[in-house]
């Protein structure tokens, strides 16, 4: 008697997530780098202005089983490459704005640009794939190592060749209570606890998912508190005033226009109010001079000041020296007679933008149109402290993208304090991305910032983050407010990267745990 034969129909189930999965893994070639480089453009929309923060719960778990399907170190470190590419060309697209400021003299640089500062920091994400690749763990050792091997090398792009932390992926959480554990962990341990949290989520399994919605719900829970705290009362109520010009970048230096954006500024200054500002702040080289250079333009700056004010302003400041004379990005505070009371030079600049790096390596191989001078570097962050004004931290622009930087010796400021010109960042992505980070500086602080910026967004924001009050992009104004009280030290500003570190060697512990029972793709 002949048995029956099976049938070879598979059964007509639904596609089902781990059948979703199986199928992903199995991508290779371009369908593999594609996806990939699609998943990083779905993780750029948790980035201002989208702040869709859940992009990373549906691309990370897809990266994650690219990654365990990937058959060598090699095509791992394709998927975070492509991951990567795609990531910092949807978020820094801006990058093409400064070149575009004199188009026909710089314009053709700016797709080069582009493509080349997102595909040289798509390396920052290669190269984690492609050790945990090589050492090959499977399941939860593989989330951990992946997970700490990735953050180690976002904490990296943050310093390396003076360091570029924009975009992190703690960022997405900026407009959820979420962003308030920045104040405990900062932002490197925010990104940590969110890698864990997303990559735990394409494992499938039960405790993994517990991890997956574990985390942010405690995130989202001590954020909840911490916003729900009382208003931190100030002592003395304090009133700033926050000018901005909304002075076109193409157009400032302008000698036709330059004295239209002064007596914009001059106006805006000597506007009568119900209560006067002991403070006026103008953005970051509001001034088309520079500072003891003109005294009779300082001097009609000091003079457009209620009384009792003193004015900050972002500014140019020159020193003579025997050979050439050394230039600063500089913020000055003025009396009402135009007199300095007090400066700061910028001491982090942007490479190539006010600075060339390795002038002497550039020099060696005959670009001398790249090695001229720029600015000096100042001598590093200080408390600016003067009669009248509670103690403040300068930044200038890009300075706040920096959260080490805000750890200073001495005496803890009582608020900070951001010029800057977003004019360079274009009007689609780049200032609300600079606004975000400025307002985690103020969470990480437990300080409140008060931020002028020559075109928008200029904004007076409190020590959780939350933007009080606002100037949008492109408009001309000033704000009156009151300067919002500071909270007690944040563990973060207290102790820096510690609780970070102490995280990722928990997470490599328990890696090597894993090692150690032989749960590699090897022993699968």
């Amino acid at each position: 008697m002949t048995p029956p034969k099976c049938s070879r129909r598979k059964p007509r189930n639904s596609l089902t997530l781990r059948v979703l999965r199986d199928r992903i893994a199995g991508l290779a070639g371009w369908r593999r780098s594609a996806l990939s480089l699609i998943c990083g453009m779905v993780l750029a929309l948790g980035q201002p202005p989208v702040s869709f923060p859940w992009t990373m719960f549906l691309a990370l778990p897809v990266l994650f089983w690219l990654f365990d399907g990937a058959d060598r170190p090699r095509a791992a470190f394709g998927i975070g490459w492509c991951a990567g590419a795609g990531y910092f060309a949807a978020s820094l697209f801006w990058i093409v704005e400064p070149f575009l400021v004199e188009p026909e003299v710089f314009g053709w640089m700016a797709p080069f640009a582009l493509v080349g500062i997102s595909f040289g920091l798509a390396l920052f994400w290669a190269a984690p794939f492609g050790i945990a690749g090589r050492i090959g763990l499977r399941g939860a050792g593989a989330v951990l190592l992946l997970a700490g091997l990735w953050s180690v090398s976002e904490f990296a792009r943050s310093h390396v060749l003076t360091g570029f932390p924009w975009g992190l992926l703690a960022y997405a959480w900026v407009e959820t209570p979420v962003i308030q554990t920045a104040a405990l962990l900062g932002p490197h341990g925010v990104g940590l606890l969110t890698l864990v949290a997303c990559l735990s989520a394409g494992l499938l399994r039960p405790l993994a998912l517990l991890v997956c919605l574990g985390l942010p719900a405690f995130g989202w829970t001590f954020g909840s508190w911490r916003l729900a705290e009382p208003e931190p009362a100030r002592a003395e109520p304090f009133v700033v005033r926050v000018v901005q010009p909304n002075a076109e970048q193409r157009l400032k230096w302008d000698p036709t226009y330059q004295q239209i954006y002064f007596d914009r500024l001059l106006e805006a200054t000597r506007a009568q109010a119900e209560v006067l500002p002991g403070l006026v702040i103008w953005p970051e080289t509001a001034v088309p001079f520079v500072l003891d250079r003109a005294p009779g333009l300082q001097a009609e700056a000091g003079a457009a000041l209620p009384p009792g004010s003193l004015l900050a302003l972002g500014i140019m400041r020159v020193v003579d020296g025997a050979e050439r004379a050394s230039w600063f990005n500089a913020l000055a505070v003025l009396d009402r007679t135009g007199e300095v009371v007090a400066s700061y030079d910028k001491y982090h600049l942007v490479p190539f933008g006010e600075y060339v790096p390795m002038q002497a390596v550039l020099g060696l191989t005959g670009i001398t149109g790249l090695t001229g001078s720029g600015f000096q570097a100042g001598p590093g962050p200080e408390v600016v402290d003067v009669p009248g004004v509670p103690a403040f931290l300068p930044l200038i622009c890009y300075e706040a993208i920096f959260p080490q930087g805000l750890r200073v010796a001495g005496a803890r400021p009582d608020w900070l304090l951001q010029v800057t010109n977003d004019a360079w960042f274009g009007k689609l992505s780049g200032p609300y991305q600079h606004l975000a980070q400025a307002r985690v500086r103020a969470v990480e602080q437990g300080l409140p910032l008060v931020r002028a910026a020559n075109t928008g967004i200029s904004a007076v924001i409190d020590a959780r983050g939350r933007v009080l009050e606002f100037l949008a992009l492109g408009k001309q104004g000033y704000i009156d407010a009151q300067l919002p009280g500071p909270f007690p030290q944040t563990l973060y500003s207290q102790y820096g990267e510690t609780p970070y570190f102490a995280l990722l060697v928990l997470m490599f512990a328990l890696t090597l745990a894993k090692i150690g029972t032989g749960n590699s793709r090897e022993h699968s």
